[in-house]
Formats: structure tokens, C-alpha cells, sequence
């Protein structure tokens, strides 16, 4: 009897469930939900034999995940190629017309793009076993708990005579009002705040606890059915059949010219929908097209996404100010009243340098016009000079510092301001926070606020003065006990641990990267030998040109960083290289030597290039003849056209991966 109302609940609770969050239709009280779903709870606790995968009560775990599992897709979860123009849209066209010239008859299905987090989810007889994010297309994390969470997911799929297996790919997102939501919670919580829908949505699905990812709401539009239907039109309405939530504004288009009207439609009434979209993906409608057509090593040939451009909007400038950087860098930045520009809140934009105000002839009270592309910091991107008001000022850089007062310098022929005071209060806060970085020194728990207490208090006037704090000293600080102040003085003992590579980086001298930094240090193995060497030994290595070769014998040459480099030696910190014997399988890749361009899908620069260093390989930051591969992300630079005109082999990060896992074996 007890199996039977179970059975009843689960189904009638399913069904209004599907109701509420896939038809926004609802067909029961919350009243009533809530009733049933007690009960339901109340069976399966008294007889636990009776939870099944698909119960409601099993969309947000009770425990907490101690990590995430990375596993191999069963079908590559591919990024897809991106359009900027309707040029580029007719280009990719008469590409894949190329490949199946005999093809005259068929038409495209035009979605819209949801700016959020792909997912890719598994189905065994019909109930929920598997989700998992895109990764590097080839492998992703195992995010199942969390994905219970998503109540647009079904659990158990509807419908008759499936498959025993069901591959769906979707989008995860947040809509906007909930972003706003979970930010001012943030911002009273005293957090940091999500930069916009797609990090906070990302970052929701990759949180260690199911409850708080319940909390979020975030929503899922599917929108790929493999190895069922005829054509993605009709797996769209499959998926829906299934029980998933399909974006309602798909179109079905006989040619590119209804894609266009499509896409200009939509780059109005996007900006009244309740979820960001920064674009319309385009798909060759016909599966067994499809099929033809395949894959390059990154894209899928018969889709492309076509991109709306980088939104601007006016707003008013109503102060000028500048910051001063780590390496002394002055930057005039804009301070605005605040504007929506790409689903986010801005209120200040870069101005770059001198030049460029003297440019665009910025000034306190004009009418700017500000742009955001994706990441990239919003920038003044022209003034309206017919809405300028009268007796307006020219904005001049300030002569002296704003932090110290020293007197600014601009070394020809940059274009950067600097103050040269090494004792200036933002160089030193900026240099602290970059030595305790996670590429550099990895000191947890200095982080900005802390190096502005310990500066401000009189604690710190060197990046050598942190190994000499005490714990009282620290405890006493503003919002800092004794066990905080503890667990830091333990991290910076820790960070003396830290190989010579990282803290030639810490350093911060101009020019010198982490990669630079491995690459210093393998030729120069001691920092004596380093800060002894001439430029035109330091030039003679491979990878270094003769810019940063100036950069780091002038660094050596100053008598405040010589008496740095002997604090930190005191101190304990590794100034010399010390070579860990390695075993034969790190060595795969001996003597290769590979370049890295562009933003790579799973993996962040300096992880490629630990895994590339590990097996044996170098990295090097510029292409040469030398060049063994380069391994290309989204957005590759100029690398990537020289590697091309000198014929060099060029990897996608799953083909790295594959690379260092196959000659491991």
C-alpha cells in the first residue's frame, strides 16, 4: 500500500512540477505541493527502500560533496564557431556548401544564444543518471547533485518507447531578477559580488553544496537530442515531449535571408527578455546533413553562432581620477554615473593613458559614450561633444603622485605615466598582493583588504617585512582574531616553500610572467647568477627578447631590490633552483617546445603549462622556427598567423591533453 501512494505522489507531485517550472502553468497550490510532498518525504523516510531516483525529494542532496569527479563525454561537447557579420554568416555558408555541393534543398533553426553554462546530461531508461559541464569538450565534472537541483530538469523523462540511453545537451542559466537577487544578498552579506549571470551561474553550478545551488533557481533550456528525430527542429519538440524547457523563440528559416530578419529582430527584443542573450545560433536543420558535414577539431561545421555586437551606452562623467599600479603604471579611469551595459551595473571605465584622454578629449561633466565586449574592462569609447555643456576643463594627468606626491615620469616612448618611488604606498600594496597571488607566492588569506590594513598600520613597508610579523601583530588588526592571524602566519611561513620560479615572478618585474619566469631560472639557476648576468647573456636565452632583457637588468641594477633580494634570502625563501629527479613518464614530451595562444576551454595558462612542463616540454611566449606546436584557444592572437605562414603544428587543448595521456601510456 505504501509503495502504491508513493508511487501516486511522485507522479502527481511530477506532474505539477512540470506544470510550474517548464509550462509556467500552474495546476496546484503551493499549499498543496507542499502537503503532498510531507508525505511523500514522511513514506520514503519510514521505508527508505521506497526512494527512487526520480522522487521529487531527491532534487537537492543533504550532504555536502567534498570535490567533483572529472569524466569523459560520451559524445564531445564542441564549442561552437562564431560570426560577427552577416558577411562572416555568408562566408560560413558557402563553406559548408563546399564539402556537399549537391545539396539544394535545406533550411536552418535559428535559437537563440543563452549566456550561461553548457551541460550535458544522460538519461538510462528514461531516469536521470549523469550531468556533467562542458570542460574541455572532451571531459567535464560530474555535477549530478547539483543538476537534481535545476527544477526545468526532469528527473524521469515522459513519453513512450525511448531509448534504453538519452544524450541531452542544454544551457544552465540565471535569469536576470534572480542575479539581482543573489547579488544583494551578496552585497549585504558583505561578499564579493557575481560580475554578471554567466559567472554567478557557473559558479552556483560548480558550488560544493547542493542546498545553496537549490537556493540559486537556476533555469536549463535544452536544446540538443542526439540520435533521436530527423532533423534539430524536430528534436526540439521531442525535448519538449520529454518533459524539458525549450526556448519558445526558436525559428525554423528557408534561407539566410530569414536568418537576418531573425537575428535583427531579436537584437531589439532581447533586451526585454528576462535572461541575458548575446547572440542567435544558426544550425543546419537536416541531421543526416549534419552528419555529413562533421566537425573541425573545435567546431561542429554545420553551426555557428552569430553575435550580436558589443553593447554600448551613453552615460555622464562625473570625475576623472587616476590609479597608480604595481609596477607604477598611472591610469586615468572615468567615473560615471552608473549604466546597464551587458547585464551588469557599470560606474567606471578606463581611460588607457594620456594619449588617449588628449584623444578623445574627455572631460568632468561630458556626455561618454561606453563599451563592454564579453570580460573586457568597459572602456570611453567617444564623447558626445554636441551635448557638452559650457566652460568644461581639459583633463591634465597630475605632475606628482597621487599616493606619495613623488613627481611622475613618463620614459620615452611609452605612453604610460609612472611613478618611480619603490617606497609609494600603491606600489607596495600592489606589489604585496601580487606576491601573494596563487601564481606567485600563493599566500591564502592576503588578499587586498588585509594588505591595505597591514601597510596602513605601519606593519609592512617591504614584501620582506611579512616573514618578520608576528601573530599579535596581525591579531590586532581591524576584523583580524588570533586564529586568523595564526593560519596567515603559517601561509607566509608556507610560501617560503614556493620553487625559485615563482618568486622571480612574485617580484613583479616588468616584462617577467610565470613562463618567462620558468624560463629565467632553467638557464640562470640561482638568483645570484640572475642579477650578475648581462644583457646580452640574457638575450642569448630562447624566449627572451631584448625588452624584457632590459627590464630585468635595470631591476637588478637598483639598490632597493638588491637589498629585497638579501631580505628574502634571509628570510629562507628558495633563491635557487632545486631539480627533483623526474620520472620517465613526466618526460613525454622532451624537447618540444610549444607556445600558447588564445583562451583555452577547461584549462587556465599556467596550468597548460605546468602540464606541458611536467611531461618534459617548454613553453615559450613568442613563435619562432623552434616552435615544435601551438595550442590554440578562442581568440588567438597574431601567434597563431605566424605559426600558420611557418607551418607549425597547431593542438586544441583536448588534442594536448590526448598528447601527454597517450605518450604516458
Amino acid at each position: 500500500m505504501s509503495a502504491k501512494r508513493a508511487a501516486q505522489l511522485r507522479q502527481e507531485l511530477q506532474r505539477a512540477g512540470y506544470a510550474y517550472y517548464v509550462l509556467d502553468n500552474p495546476i496546484m497550490e503551493d499549499a498543496v505541493y507542499d502537503k503532498l510532498y510531507r508525505e511523500l518525504q514522511e513514506l520514503e523516510s519510514q521505508e527508505p527502500e521506497l526512494i527512487t531516483p526520480d522522487s521529487p525529494t531527491q532534487r537537492v542532496g543533504d550532504k555536502l560533496l567534498s570535490q567533483f569527479v572529472s569524466v569523459k563525454h560520451n559524445i564531445p561537447l564542441y564549442s561552437l564557431e562564431n560570426a560577427f557579420n552577416f558577411e562572416e554568416l555568408t562566408k560560413w555558408q558557402e563553406r559548408w556548401q563546399k564539402i556537399v555541393p549537391d545539396v539544394n534543398n535545406f533550411n536552418y533553426v535559428c535559437e537563440l544564444k543563452i549566456d550561461g553554462s553548457a551541460l550535458a546530461l544522460t538519461y538510462e531508461n528514461g531516469i536521470l543518471v549523469r550531468g556533467v559541464t562542458r570542460g574541455d569538450g572532451t571531459t567535464g565534472e560530474d555535477i549530478t547533485p547539483n543538476i537534481r537541483t535545476i527544477r526545468s530538469i526532469p528527473l524521469r523523462l515522459t513519453g513512450e518507447n525511448l531509448p534504453p540511453v538519452v544524450e541531452v545537451r542544454g544551457e544552465a542559466f540565471l535569469p536576470q531578477a534572480e542575479f539581482e537577487r543573489i547579488n544583494l544578498e551578496r552585497e549585504r552579506a558583505g561578499d564579493y559580488l557575481y560580475a554578471n549571470p554567466r559567472n554567478a551561474a557557473a559558479g552556483t553550478l560548480r558550488g560544493l553544496d547542493p542546498q545553496i545551488v537549490s537556493q540559486r533557481r537556476l533555469q536549463f533550456f535544452a536544446y540538443t537530442l542526439h540520435s533521436l528525430g530527423n532533423s534539430q527542429w524536430e528534436s526540439l519538440n521531442l525535448l519538449q515531449e520529454m518533459g524539458f524547457l525549450v526556448n519558445p523563440n526558436g525559428k525554423l528559416c528557408e534561407s539566410l535571408a530569414e536568418v537576418k530578419v531573425y537575428f535583427q529582430e531579436w537584437d531589439s527584443k532581447r533586451k526585454n527578455l528576462p535572461y541575458l542573450t548575446d547572440g542567435v545560433v544558426v544550425k543546419v536543420n537536416e541531421l543526416e546533413l549534419q552528419e555529413k558535414l562533421g566537425f573541425t577539431h573545435k567546431f561542429p561545421k554545420w553551426a555557428i553562432a552569430l553575435k550580436y555586437p558589443a553593447e554600448e551606452a551613453p552615460t555622464q562623467v562625473i570625475d576623472i581620477i587616476v590609479n597608480v599600479g604595481r609596477t607604477g603604471a598611472v591610469t586615468p579611469m572615468a567615473i560615471m554615473k552608473p549604466v546597464q551595459l551587458a547585464g551588469t551595473t557599470v560606474q567606471r571605465a578606463t581611460l588607457h593613458n594620456s594619449d588617449r584622454v588628449a584623444e578623445l578629449d574627455v572631460r568632468v561633466g561630458d556626455t561618454v559614450v561606453i563599451r563592454k565586449a564579453g570580460e573586457i574592462i568597459p572602456e570611453v569609447v567617444r564623447v558626445l561633444l554636441e551635448l557638452r555643456r559650457d566652460h568644461t576643463q581639459a583633463f591634465q594627468m597630475p605632475t606628482k603622485c597621487p599616493e606619495c606626491g613623488s613627481i611622475l615620469v613618463r620614459p620615452l616612448p611609452e605612453a604610460v605615466t609612472r611613478c618611480v618611488n619603490s617606497s609609494c604606498p600603491a606600489i607596495l600594496r600592489g606589489s604585496l598582493i601580487h606576491w601573494s597571488s596563487r601564481d606567485a607566492l600563493d599566500i591564502r588569506g592576503l588578499g587586498e583588504k588585509i594588505a591595505v590594513l597591514l601597510i596602513e598600520n605601519g606593519l609592512v613597508e617591504s614584501i620582506a617585512d611579512i616573514y618578520d610579523l608576528k601573530i599579535e601583530q596581525i591579531a590586532s588588526l581591524e576584523r583580524m582574531g588570533k586564529k586568523s592571524a595564526q593560519k596567515l602566519v603559517e601561509a607566509i611561513a608556507n610560501s617560503k616553500k614556493q620553487p625559485f620560479s615563482r618568486v622571480l615572478y612574485g617580484l613583479g618585474i616588468r616584462y617577467v610572467g610565470n613562463v618567462t619566469a620558468k624560463l629565467l631560472t632553467e638557464h640562470f639557476p640561482s638568483l645570484e647568477q640572475l642579477t650578475t648576468a648581462s644583457v646580452e647573456s640574457l638575450v642569448a636565452v630562447h624566449g627572451i627578447g631584448a625588452e624584457i632583457a632590459q627590464s630585468v637588468w635595470e631591476w637588478c641594477q637598483i639598490s632597493a631590490n638588491q637589498t629585497l633580494v638579501r631580505r628574502l634570502q634571509q628570510a629562507g625563501l628558495q633563491l635557487t633552483v632545486t631539480a627533483p629527479e623526474k620520472s620517465q613518464q613526466e618526460q613525454t614530451l622532451s624537447g618540444k617546445i610549444f607556445v600558447i595562444t588564445g583562451t583555452l576551454p577547461s584549462l587556465k595558462r599556467n596550468e597548460a603549462t605546468e602540464l606541458i612542463e611536467k611531461a618534459g616540454g617548454k613553453v615559450t611566449g613568442s613563435v619562432s622556427k623552434k616552435t615544435d606546436y601551438v595550442v590554440v584557444g578562442e581568440d588567438p592572437g597574431s601567434k597563431l598567423e605566424k605559426a600558420e605562414k611557418l607551418g607549425i603544428g597547431q593542438l586544441s587543448e583536448a588534442q594536448l591533453l590526448q598528447m601527454v595521456a597517450d605518450e604516458a601510456e
